[in-house]
Protein backbone atom coordinates (compact mmCIF):
# COMPACT_ATOMS: atom_id res chain seq x y z
CA UNK A 1 0.00 0.00 0.00
CA UNK A 2 1.13 3.57 -0.71
CA UNK A 3 1.37 4.89 2.84
CA UNK A 4 3.99 6.54 5.04
CA UNK A 5 5.12 3.42 6.89
CA UNK A 6 8.31 2.47 8.73
CA UNK A 7 8.12 -1.15 7.50
CA UNK A 8 5.73 -4.10 7.14
CA UNK A 9 6.45 -6.97 9.55
CA UNK A 10 3.54 -9.42 9.11
CA UNK A 11 4.78 -12.84 7.94
CA UNK A 12 2.13 -15.61 8.10
CA UNK A 13 4.81 -18.31 8.09
CA UNK A 14 5.95 -17.15 11.56
CA UNK A 15 2.54 -18.16 13.00
CA UNK A 16 2.25 -15.21 15.38
CA UNK A 17 -1.27 -14.95 16.82
CA UNK A 18 -1.07 -11.51 18.47
CA UNK A 19 1.12 -8.47 19.06
CA UNK A 20 1.74 -7.88 22.78
CA UNK A 21 2.50 -4.30 23.82
CA UNK A 22 5.05 -3.79 26.60
CA UNK A 23 5.08 -1.00 29.13
CA UNK A 24 7.46 1.89 28.75
CA UNK A 25 8.28 1.04 25.13
CA UNK A 26 8.20 3.13 21.99
CA UNK A 27 5.04 2.56 19.94
CA UNK A 28 5.62 1.86 16.25
CA UNK A 29 3.21 1.86 13.34
CA UNK A 30 4.62 -1.51 12.26
CA UNK A 31 3.42 -3.22 15.46
CA UNK A 32 -0.11 -1.83 15.19
CA UNK A 33 -0.31 -2.69 11.51
CA UNK A 34 0.94 -6.21 12.15
CA UNK A 35 -1.84 -6.78 14.71
CA UNK A 36 -4.38 -5.66 12.11
CA UNK A 37 -2.82 -7.97 9.52
CA UNK A 38 -2.87 -10.93 11.94
CA UNK A 39 -6.56 -10.43 12.67
CA UNK A 40 -7.46 -10.04 8.99
CA UNK A 41 -5.46 -13.15 8.11
CA UNK A 42 -7.19 -15.20 10.80
CA UNK A 43 -10.69 -13.97 9.96
CA UNK A 44 -10.34 -14.44 6.22
CA UNK A 45 -8.68 -17.82 6.52
CA UNK A 46 -11.48 -18.97 8.83
CA UNK A 47 -14.14 -17.69 6.43
CA UNK A 48 -12.47 -19.30 3.41
CA UNK A 49 -12.13 -22.63 5.25
CA UNK A 50 -15.84 -22.64 6.06
CA UNK A 51 -17.24 -21.15 2.86
CA UNK A 52 -14.73 -22.25 0.24
CA UNK A 53 -13.10 -20.07 -2.38
CA UNK A 54 -16.31 -18.10 -2.96
CA UNK A 55 -19.93 -18.08 -1.88
CA UNK A 56 -22.72 -15.95 -0.47
CA UNK A 57 -25.27 -16.35 2.32
CA UNK A 58 -28.45 -18.05 1.16
CA UNK A 59 -31.19 -15.47 0.75
CA UNK A 60 -28.76 -12.53 0.92
CA UNK A 61 -26.10 -13.46 -1.66
CA UNK A 62 -25.00 -10.49 -3.73
CA UNK A 63 -23.88 -10.01 -7.32
CA UNK A 64 -26.85 -11.61 -9.08
CA UNK A 65 -26.33 -10.67 -12.72
CA UNK A 66 -28.97 -9.71 -15.28
CA UNK A 67 -27.96 -9.00 -18.87
CA UNK A 68 -29.78 -6.13 -20.58
CA UNK A 69 -29.30 -5.82 -24.33
CA UNK A 70 -28.93 -2.42 -25.92
CA UNK A 71 -32.16 -2.13 -27.87
CA UNK A 72 -32.14 1.63 -27.40
CA UNK A 73 -28.80 2.06 -25.67
CA UNK A 74 -25.51 0.25 -25.10
CA UNK A 75 -25.52 -3.26 -23.56
CA UNK A 76 -25.21 -3.40 -19.78
CA UNK A 77 -25.49 -5.63 -16.74
CA UNK A 78 -27.60 -5.20 -13.64
CA UNK A 79 -25.55 -6.05 -10.51
CA UNK A 80 -27.91 -6.76 -7.62
CA UNK A 81 -27.02 -6.04 -4.02
CA UNK A 82 -26.04 -8.40 -1.25
CA UNK A 83 -22.93 -9.96 0.26
CA UNK A 84 -20.43 -12.36 -1.24
CA UNK A 85 -17.16 -13.83 0.05
CA UNK A 86 -14.15 -14.34 -2.21
CA UNK A 87 -11.10 -16.03 -0.62
CA UNK A 88 -12.57 -15.04 2.74
CA UNK A 89 -12.86 -11.34 1.81
CA UNK A 90 -16.30 -9.84 2.41
CA UNK A 91 -17.53 -8.01 -0.70
CA UNK A 92 -20.72 -5.97 -0.47
CA UNK A 93 -22.67 -5.02 -3.61
CA UNK A 94 -25.40 -3.15 -1.74
CA UNK A 95 -25.96 0.24 -3.32
CA UNK A 96 -26.17 2.96 -0.66
CA UNK A 97 -29.48 4.76 -0.50
CA UNK A 98 -29.19 8.37 -1.66
CA UNK A 99 -29.39 11.08 0.94
CA UNK A 100 -32.68 12.89 1.32
CA UNK A 101 -32.32 16.69 1.09
CA UNK A 102 -34.54 19.19 2.83
CA UNK A 103 -37.57 19.50 0.52
CA UNK A 104 -38.01 22.65 -1.49
CA UNK A 105 -41.09 24.78 -1.15
CA UNK A 106 -41.98 23.93 -4.73
CA UNK A 107 -43.77 20.55 -4.65
CA UNK A 108 -43.03 19.88 -8.31
CA UNK A 109 -39.28 20.26 -7.73
CA UNK A 110 -39.51 17.80 -4.81
CA UNK A 111 -41.28 15.28 -7.03
CA UNK A 112 -38.54 15.64 -9.66
CA UNK A 113 -35.87 15.05 -6.99
CA UNK A 114 -37.63 11.87 -5.85
CA UNK A 115 -37.90 10.65 -9.43
CA UNK A 116 -34.15 11.14 -9.96
CA UNK A 117 -33.20 8.67 -7.22
CA UNK A 118 -30.89 5.93 -8.57
CA UNK A 119 -32.04 2.29 -8.71
CA UNK A 120 -31.28 -0.19 -5.97
CA UNK A 121 -28.75 -2.06 -8.14
CA UNK A 122 -25.50 -1.15 -9.82
CA UNK A 123 -24.99 -1.41 -13.57
CA UNK A 124 -21.93 -2.51 -15.48
CA UNK A 125 -21.24 1.13 -16.40
CA UNK A 126 -21.70 2.78 -12.99
CA UNK A 127 -20.26 0.12 -10.66
CA UNK A 128 -18.27 2.00 -7.98
CA UNK A 129 -14.78 0.66 -8.76
CA UNK A 130 -15.18 -0.37 -12.42
CA UNK A 131 -14.88 2.99 -14.21
CA UNK A 132 -15.91 1.51 -17.55
CA UNK A 133 -16.02 3.94 -20.49
CA UNK A 134 -18.62 3.35 -23.26
CA UNK A 135 -16.37 5.26 -25.66
CA UNK A 136 -13.63 2.64 -25.29
CA UNK A 137 -14.36 -0.46 -27.41
CA UNK A 138 -12.31 -2.62 -25.04
CA UNK A 139 -14.64 -1.78 -22.14
CA UNK A 140 -17.83 -2.79 -23.92
CA UNK A 141 -19.55 -6.10 -23.25
CA UNK A 142 -19.17 -8.89 -25.83
CA UNK A 143 -22.21 -9.79 -27.89
CA UNK A 144 -23.83 -12.97 -26.51
CA UNK A 145 -25.48 -13.47 -29.89
CA UNK A 146 -22.04 -14.23 -31.34
CA UNK A 147 -20.75 -16.26 -28.38
CA UNK A 148 -21.72 -16.68 -24.71
CA UNK A 149 -19.41 -15.03 -22.20
CA UNK A 150 -18.71 -15.32 -18.48
CA UNK A 151 -19.21 -12.47 -16.04
CA UNK A 152 -16.79 -12.64 -13.11
CA UNK A 153 -15.85 -10.74 -9.97
CA UNK A 154 -12.34 -9.38 -9.43
CA UNK A 155 -11.42 -8.40 -5.86
CA UNK A 156 -8.29 -6.72 -4.51
CA UNK A 157 -7.27 -4.05 -2.00
CA UNK A 158 -5.52 -0.72 -2.24
CA UNK A 159 -4.56 2.07 0.13
CA UNK A 160 -6.49 5.35 0.27
CA UNK A 161 -4.98 8.47 1.81
CA UNK A 162 -6.41 11.89 2.60
CA UNK A 163 -5.22 13.11 -0.80
CA UNK A 164 -7.79 10.84 -2.43
CA UNK A 165 -10.46 11.03 0.28
CA UNK A 166 -10.33 14.47 1.97
CA UNK A 167 -12.87 13.29 4.58
CA UNK A 168 -10.05 11.30 6.23
CA UNK A 169 -8.27 14.49 7.25
CA UNK A 170 -9.07 15.93 10.68
CA UNK A 171 -9.47 19.62 9.91
CA UNK A 172 -9.17 20.49 13.61
CA UNK A 173 -5.44 19.71 13.36
CA UNK A 174 -4.99 22.56 10.87
CA UNK A 175 -3.80 22.64 7.29
CA UNK A 176 -0.13 22.75 8.32
CA UNK A 177 -0.31 19.34 10.00
CA UNK A 178 0.13 16.13 8.00
CA UNK A 179 -2.69 13.68 7.60
CA UNK A 180 -3.05 10.86 10.12
CA UNK A 181 -3.92 7.25 9.26
CA UNK A 182 -4.62 5.92 5.77
CA UNK A 183 -7.27 3.32 4.91
CA UNK A 184 -7.30 0.04 2.98
CA UNK A 185 -10.22 -0.36 0.59
CA UNK A 186 -11.70 -3.54 -0.89
CA UNK A 187 -11.99 -2.94 -4.63
CA UNK A 188 -14.50 -5.05 -6.58
CA UNK A 189 -15.03 -5.04 -10.33
CA UNK A 190 -17.53 -7.00 -12.41
CA UNK A 191 -15.93 -7.84 -15.76
CA UNK A 192 -16.62 -10.00 -18.85
CA UNK A 193 -14.51 -12.96 -19.99
CA UNK A 194 -14.84 -14.93 -23.23
CA UNK A 195 -15.17 -18.71 -23.30
CA UNK A 196 -12.07 -18.76 -25.53
CA UNK A 197 -10.03 -17.21 -22.71
CA UNK A 198 -11.19 -20.09 -20.52
CA UNK A 199 -10.25 -22.57 -23.24
CA UNK A 200 -13.85 -23.81 -23.47
CA UNK A 201 -14.80 -24.99 -26.96
CA UNK A 202 -18.36 -26.08 -26.16
CA UNK A 203 -21.16 -23.72 -27.14
CA UNK A 204 -23.43 -24.96 -24.33
CA UNK A 205 -21.06 -25.75 -21.44
CA UNK A 206 -22.48 -26.94 -18.13
CA UNK A 207 -22.03 -25.03 -14.85
CA UNK A 208 -19.46 -27.57 -13.68
CA UNK A 209 -17.39 -27.17 -16.85
CA UNK A 210 -17.42 -23.38 -16.64
CA UNK A 211 -16.52 -23.32 -12.94
CA UNK A 212 -13.66 -25.77 -13.40
CA UNK A 213 -12.25 -23.83 -16.37
CA UNK A 214 -12.66 -20.54 -14.52
CA UNK A 215 -10.82 -21.86 -11.44
CA UNK A 216 -7.88 -22.90 -13.64
CA UNK A 217 -7.85 -19.47 -15.30
CA UNK A 218 -8.12 -17.64 -11.95
CA UNK A 219 -5.23 -19.61 -10.47
CA UNK A 220 -2.97 -18.38 -13.29
CA UNK A 221 -4.15 -14.78 -12.89
CA UNK A 222 -3.72 -14.73 -9.12
CA UNK A 223 -0.19 -16.13 -9.12
CA UNK A 224 2.77 -14.01 -10.20
CA UNK A 225 6.04 -15.65 -11.25
CA UNK A 226 7.99 -12.40 -10.83
CA UNK A 227 10.79 -12.64 -8.24
CA UNK A 228 13.02 -9.93 -6.82
CA UNK A 229 15.93 -9.76 -4.39
CA UNK A 230 17.46 -6.72 -2.69
CA UNK A 231 20.78 -5.96 -1.07
CA UNK A 232 23.00 -3.07 -0.02
CA UNK A 233 26.49 -2.77 -1.48
CA UNK A 234 29.01 -0.08 -0.66
CA UNK A 235 29.13 1.96 -3.90
CA UNK A 236 32.37 2.83 -5.64
CA UNK A 237 31.93 6.53 -4.90
CA UNK A 238 31.54 5.95 -1.13
CA UNK A 239 35.07 7.22 -0.43
CA UNK A 240 34.14 10.53 -2.04
CA UNK A 241 31.12 11.04 0.23
CA UNK A 242 31.45 13.33 3.26
CA UNK A 243 31.65 11.46 6.55
CA UNK A 244 27.92 11.66 7.33
CA UNK A 245 27.55 7.90 7.66
CA UNK A 246 29.82 5.13 8.91
CA UNK A 247 32.72 4.59 6.50
CA UNK A 248 31.99 0.87 6.18
CA UNK A 249 28.21 1.25 5.76
CA UNK A 250 26.82 -0.44 2.68
CA UNK A 251 23.62 1.59 2.79
CA UNK A 252 24.87 5.18 2.45
CA UNK A 253 21.61 7.03 3.12
CA UNK A 254 21.48 9.51 5.99
CA UNK A 255 17.95 8.51 7.08
CA UNK A 256 15.92 5.35 7.53
CA UNK A 257 13.84 4.69 4.43
CA UNK A 258 11.23 2.27 3.15
CA UNK A 259 11.98 1.68 -0.52
CA UNK A 260 9.16 0.59 -2.78
CA UNK A 261 9.88 -1.04 -6.14
CA UNK A 262 6.65 -1.23 -8.16
CA UNK A 263 5.91 -2.58 -11.62
CA UNK A 264 4.59 0.24 -13.80
CA UNK A 265 3.96 -1.35 -17.21
CA UNK A 266 3.48 -5.10 -17.13
CA UNK A 267 4.26 -7.85 -19.61
CA UNK A 268 7.43 -9.68 -20.53
CA UNK A 269 10.77 -8.28 -19.36
CA UNK A 270 11.43 -6.61 -22.71
CA UNK A 271 8.26 -4.54 -22.33
CA UNK A 272 8.00 -4.17 -18.53
CA UNK A 273 9.07 -1.11 -16.57
CA UNK A 274 9.26 -0.25 -12.89
CA UNK A 275 9.41 2.81 -10.66
CA UNK A 276 10.76 3.24 -7.17
CA UNK A 277 10.31 5.50 -4.18
CA UNK A 278 12.31 5.91 -1.00
CA UNK A 279 9.09 6.88 0.84
CA UNK A 280 6.97 3.86 -0.18
CA UNK A 281 5.23 6.01 -2.79
CA UNK A 282 3.50 8.03 -0.07
CA UNK A 283 4.59 11.52 -1.19
CA UNK A 284 1.47 12.94 -2.86
CA UNK A 285 0.13 16.40 -3.70
CA UNK A 286 -3.63 17.02 -4.09
CA UNK A 287 -4.49 18.87 -7.31
CA UNK A 288 -6.89 21.82 -7.38
CA UNK A 289 -6.79 22.58 -11.08
CA UNK A 290 -5.22 21.39 -14.34
CA UNK A 291 -4.48 23.84 -17.15
CA UNK A 292 -2.59 22.18 -19.99
CA UNK A 293 0.81 21.25 -18.61
CA UNK A 294 0.40 23.47 -15.53
CA UNK A 295 -0.95 21.87 -12.35
CA UNK A 296 -2.32 23.90 -9.45
CA UNK A 297 -1.60 22.08 -6.18
CA UNK A 298 -3.69 22.33 -3.02
CA UNK A 299 -0.52 22.26 -0.90
CA UNK A 300 3.21 21.71 -1.12
CA UNK A 301 5.39 19.31 0.86
CA UNK A 302 6.01 19.90 4.55
CA UNK A 303 9.80 20.05 4.07
CA UNK A 304 12.46 19.67 1.38
CA UNK A 305 12.44 15.91 1.77
CA UNK A 306 8.72 15.66 1.03
CA UNK A 307 8.50 18.35 -1.64
CA UNK A 308 8.84 18.49 -5.41
CA UNK A 309 11.92 19.56 -7.34
CA UNK A 310 12.69 20.12 -10.99
CA UNK A 311 13.61 16.77 -12.54
CA UNK A 312 11.34 14.68 -10.32
CA UNK A 313 9.05 12.18 -12.03
CA UNK A 314 5.41 12.18 -11.02
CA UNK A 315 2.32 10.15 -11.72
CA UNK A 316 -0.94 12.01 -12.31
CA UNK A 317 -3.46 9.92 -10.38
CA UNK A 318 -7.16 9.95 -9.53
CA UNK A 319 -9.57 7.38 -8.08
CA UNK A 320 -10.39 5.86 -11.47
CA UNK A 321 -6.75 5.58 -12.51
CA UNK A 322 -5.79 3.96 -9.19
CA UNK A 323 -8.59 1.40 -9.51
CA UNK A 324 -8.07 0.42 -13.14
CA UNK A 325 -4.32 -0.34 -12.95
CA UNK A 326 -3.76 0.91 -16.51
CA UNK A 327 -0.34 2.60 -16.60
CA UNK A 328 0.16 5.92 -18.32
CA UNK A 329 3.49 7.69 -18.99
CA UNK A 330 5.12 9.24 -15.95
CA UNK A 331 5.72 12.97 -16.32
CA UNK A 332 8.77 15.08 -15.43
CA UNK A 333 8.61 18.25 -13.34
CA UNK A 334 9.99 21.02 -15.59
CA UNK A 335 9.24 24.18 -13.63
CA UNK A 336 8.05 25.20 -10.17
CA UNK A 337 6.06 28.27 -9.15
CA UNK A 338 6.27 27.93 -5.37
CA UNK A 339 4.36 31.12 -4.41
CA UNK A 340 1.51 30.09 -6.68
CA UNK A 341 1.75 26.37 -5.77
CA UNK A 342 1.98 25.54 -9.46
CA UNK A 343 3.98 22.88 -11.28
CA UNK A 344 4.70 22.65 -15.02
CA UNK A 345 4.95 19.09 -16.30
CA UNK A 346 6.81 17.76 -19.34
CA UNK A 347 3.54 16.96 -21.11
CA UNK A 348 -0.18 17.37 -20.62
CA UNK A 349 -1.65 14.46 -18.61
CA UNK A 350 -3.81 11.94 -20.42
CA UNK A 351 -7.37 13.10 -21.08
CA UNK A 352 -8.77 10.15 -19.12
CA UNK A 353 -7.22 11.26 -15.81
CA UNK A 354 -7.79 14.18 -13.48
CA UNK A 355 -10.57 15.96 -15.34
CA UNK A 356 -13.32 15.18 -12.82
CA UNK A 357 -12.91 16.92 -9.44
CA UNK A 358 -15.02 14.33 -7.56
CA UNK A 359 -12.34 11.73 -8.41
CA UNK A 360 -9.83 13.78 -6.34
CA UNK A 361 -6.78 13.99 -8.65
CA UNK A 362 -3.28 14.21 -7.16
CA UNK A 363 0.38 13.88 -8.09
CA UNK A 364 2.42 10.98 -6.74
CA UNK A 365 6.19 11.51 -6.64
CA UNK A 366 8.65 8.76 -7.61
CA UNK A 367 12.37 9.04 -6.94
CA UNK A 368 14.09 7.45 -9.94
CA UNK A 369 15.95 9.70 -12.38
CA UNK A 370 17.40 9.48 -15.84
CA UNK A 371 21.05 9.95 -16.63
CA UNK A 372 24.37 9.31 -14.87
CA UNK A 373 23.29 10.45 -11.42
CA UNK A 374 24.17 8.89 -8.11
CA UNK A 375 20.54 8.76 -7.10
CA UNK A 376 19.28 6.58 -9.92
CA UNK A 377 19.74 4.45 -12.97
CA UNK A 378 22.08 5.48 -15.76
CA UNK A 379 19.97 3.94 -18.54
CA UNK A 380 17.32 5.82 -20.49
CA UNK A 381 13.80 5.77 -19.14
CA UNK A 382 10.84 4.36 -21.05
CA UNK A 383 7.68 6.49 -20.76
CA UNK A 384 9.17 7.96 -17.60
CA UNK A 385 9.77 4.60 -15.89
CA UNK A 386 12.85 2.36 -15.54
CA UNK A 387 13.11 -0.59 -17.98
CA UNK A 388 13.25 -4.00 -16.29
CA UNK A 389 16.60 -5.75 -16.76
CA UNK A 390 16.65 -9.35 -15.54
CA UNK A 391 19.60 -11.31 -14.20
CA UNK A 392 21.70 -8.36 -13.00
CA UNK A 393 21.90 -6.10 -9.98
CA UNK A 394 20.31 -2.70 -10.66
CA UNK A 395 21.35 0.25 -8.47
CA UNK A 396 18.67 2.47 -6.99
CA UNK A 397 20.58 4.89 -4.76
CA UNK A 398 22.91 5.04 -1.75
CA UNK A 399 24.06 1.44 -2.21
CA UNK A 400 20.56 -0.10 -2.48
CA UNK A 401 20.34 -2.60 -5.36
CA UNK A 402 17.61 -4.90 -6.70
CA UNK A 403 17.72 -8.04 -8.83
CA UNK A 404 14.91 -9.35 -11.07
CA UNK A 405 14.93 -13.11 -11.71
CA UNK A 406 14.94 -14.24 -15.33
CA UNK A 407 11.93 -15.46 -17.29
CA UNK A 408 9.16 -13.62 -15.45
CA UNK A 409 5.95 -11.98 -16.56
CA UNK A 410 5.17 -8.74 -14.75
CA UNK A 411 1.83 -7.25 -13.66
CA UNK A 412 1.11 -3.56 -13.16
CA UNK A 413 0.90 -2.71 -9.46
CA UNK A 414 2.94 -5.63 -8.15
CA UNK A 415 5.51 -4.31 -5.70
CA UNK A 416 8.24 -5.12 -3.18
CA UNK A 417 9.08 -3.29 0.07
CA UNK A 418 12.72 -2.82 1.18
CA UNK A 419 13.50 -1.24 4.58
CA UNK A 420 16.89 0.51 4.76
CA UNK A 421 18.38 1.31 8.17
CA UNK A 422 21.21 3.66 9.12
CA UNK A 423 21.89 1.79 12.39
CA UNK A 424 23.09 -1.27 10.48
CA UNK A 425 24.14 0.48 7.29
CA UNK A 426 22.17 -2.13 5.37
CA UNK A 427 18.75 -3.14 4.07
CA UNK A 428 16.47 -5.67 5.74
CA UNK A 429 16.06 -8.59 3.35
CA UNK A 430 16.01 -12.37 3.97
CA UNK A 431 19.19 -14.28 3.15
CA UNK A 432 20.35 -17.90 3.13
CA UNK A 433 23.05 -19.22 5.54
CA UNK A 434 25.70 -17.98 3.11
CA UNK A 435 24.17 -14.47 3.35
CA UNK A 436 22.97 -14.53 -0.23
CA UNK A 437 19.76 -12.51 -0.77
CA UNK A 438 16.69 -14.66 -1.39
CA UNK A 439 14.34 -14.13 -4.31
CA UNK A 440 10.82 -13.25 -3.20
CA UNK A 441 7.47 -12.86 -4.92
CA UNK A 442 5.61 -9.55 -4.80
CA UNK A 443 4.25 -8.28 -1.48
CA UNK A 444 1.08 -7.41 -3.42
CA UNK A 445 -1.25 -6.90 -5.21
CA UNK A 446 -3.21 -9.99 -4.11
CA UNK A 447 -5.99 -10.60 -6.62
CA UNK A 448 -9.02 -12.85 -6.08
CA UNK A 449 -11.64 -13.98 -8.61
CA UNK A 450 -15.09 -15.60 -8.60
CA UNK A 451 -17.44 -16.55 -11.48
CA UNK A 452 -20.88 -14.93 -11.35
CA UNK A 453 -22.85 -15.80 -14.49
CA UNK A 454 -22.74 -17.28 -17.97
CA UNK A 455 -24.48 -14.83 -20.29
CA UNK A 456 -26.20 -16.36 -23.31
CA UNK A 457 -28.40 -13.37 -24.09
CA UNK A 458 -31.40 -11.58 -22.61
CA UNK A 459 -33.29 -14.01 -20.43
CA UNK A 460 -30.55 -16.59 -20.86
CA UNK A 461 -28.24 -15.82 -17.94
CA UNK A 462 -27.02 -18.89 -16.03
CA UNK A 463 -26.22 -18.16 -12.37
CA UNK A 464 -22.75 -19.47 -11.39
CA UNK A 465 -22.74 -18.23 -7.81
CA UNK A 466 -22.58 -20.54 -4.81
CA UNK A 467 -24.60 -20.14 -1.61
CA UNK A 468 -24.29 -21.44 1.94
CA UNK A 469 -26.89 -21.82 4.68
CA UNK A 470 -26.56 -20.55 8.27
CA UNK A 471 -25.01 -23.02 10.70
CA UNK A 472 -27.58 -22.29 13.43
CA UNK A 473 -30.81 -24.32 13.52
CA UNK A 474 -33.68 -24.95 15.93
CA UNK A 475 -33.11 -27.36 18.81
CA UNK A 476 -35.10 -30.60 18.14
CA UNK A 477 -37.68 -31.70 20.73
CA UNK A 478 -36.62 -34.73 22.79
CA UNK A 479 -38.81 -37.86 23.04
CA UNK A 480 -40.50 -38.95 26.31
CA UNK A 481 -37.87 -41.56 27.18
CA UNK A 482 -35.06 -39.03 26.84
CA UNK A 483 -36.91 -36.48 28.97
CA UNK A 484 -37.56 -39.10 31.71
CA UNK A 485 -33.91 -40.17 31.72
CA UNK A 486 -32.77 -36.55 32.03
CA UNK A 487 -35.17 -35.97 34.93
CA UNK A 488 -33.97 -39.11 36.74
CA UNK A 489 -30.35 -38.09 36.28
CA UNK A 490 -31.16 -34.66 37.69
CA UNK A 491 -32.79 -36.17 40.80
CA UNK A 492 -29.91 -38.55 41.42
CA UNK A 493 -27.47 -35.65 41.17
CA UNK A 494 -29.47 -33.66 43.71
CA UNK A 495 -29.63 -36.61 46.14
CA UNK A 496 -25.89 -37.13 45.88
CA UNK A 497 -25.34 -33.51 46.87
CA UNK A 498 -28.09 -33.45 49.58
CA UNK A 499 -29.24 -36.87 50.89
CA UNK A 500 -32.00 -35.20 52.95
CA UNK A 501 -33.61 -33.97 49.77
CA UNK A 502 -33.93 -30.49 51.18
CA UNK A 503 -35.81 -31.64 54.35
CA UNK A 504 -34.81 -30.68 57.86
CA UNK A 505 -32.72 -33.13 59.90
CA UNK A 506 -35.57 -33.67 62.47
CA UNK A 507 -38.01 -34.62 59.75
CA UNK A 508 -35.50 -36.93 58.10
CA UNK A 509 -34.76 -38.68 61.46
CA UNK A 510 -38.46 -39.13 62.20
CA UNK A 511 -39.12 -40.63 58.80
CA UNK A 512 -36.15 -42.98 59.21
CA UNK A 513 -37.41 -44.14 62.70
CA UNK A 514 -40.88 -44.76 61.31
CA UNK A 515 -39.47 -46.86 58.52
CA UNK A 516 -37.45 -48.86 61.13
CA UNK A 517 -40.59 -49.58 63.29
CA UNK A 518 -42.36 -50.94 60.26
Amino acid sequence: MHADLSRLTFRPERRYSAVVAQQGRVQLDADINEQTAIQLHQARTFAADLIGRYGGPSGAAGFKIDYVGGRHDIDTLFIHGGRYYVDGILVDATRPAPGVPVPDDDAEDSAEQDAAAPPAYWTYWDQPDGFRDPEKPGDRLPSPAQSPFVVYLKVWERAVSAAEDPALREVALGAAMPDTAARVKVVWQVLPLSLAALEIEETEPSKAVVRAAFDNWAKKQATSNARLAARSERPDHADEDPCLVKPDARYRGQENQLYRVEVHAGGAAKDATFKWSRENGSVVFPVDELDGTWVQLASLGHDDKLDLDVGDHVEFVDTAYASCLEPLPLLRVEELDLPGRRVRLSAEPDQSVGRLPHLNPFLRRWDHHEGPRRKGRTTALKAGAVPVAEGEWLPLEDGVEVYFAKGATYRTGDHWIIPARTATGSVEWPTDPARRPLLRGPFGIVRSFAPLALVKGEGGTVDLRLAFNPLASSIPAADEATLAAEEQARREEQLAEDPSGGRSQTTADAEAAAEGDE
